[in-house]
């Protein structure tokens, strides 16, 4: 890619990963969304300086599954999401978008 040509993000996903609405895509955006998400977990973990076993322990599940989560390869079910969240001491603001 050249430093001088506009590049389109949005049209090399879809040329990618298949345009919004399509089976691969919907699979990308899953990936993506688990990736991000554990990426935050893993970072306020770290953060307020507790391990894995005592997140798990703390919630109520094996250490394993937190490695699961941090490592994308599985995604939390929301009560259990919301339970990691209270334990690692952050919160959650859901708003509607200004029209």
């Amino acid at each position: 890619m050249s430093k001088n040509k506009i590049y389109d993000i949005s049209a090399e996903l879809d040329n990618e990963f298949g345009a919004h609405g399509t089976a691969e895509r919907a699979k990308f955006d899953d990936n993506a969304y688990a990736f991000y998400t554990a990426q935050i977990l893993h970072d306020a973990r770290k953060e307020v300086k507790i391990t894995q076993a005592e997140l798990a322990s703390r919630i109520g599940v094996n250490k394993g599954y937190i490695s699961r989560i941090e490592n994308g390869l599985t995604s939390p079910n929301v009560s259990t999401f919301y339970r990691i969240v209270n334990a690692l001491g952050l919160h959650i603001e859901i708003t509607k978008p200004i029209a």
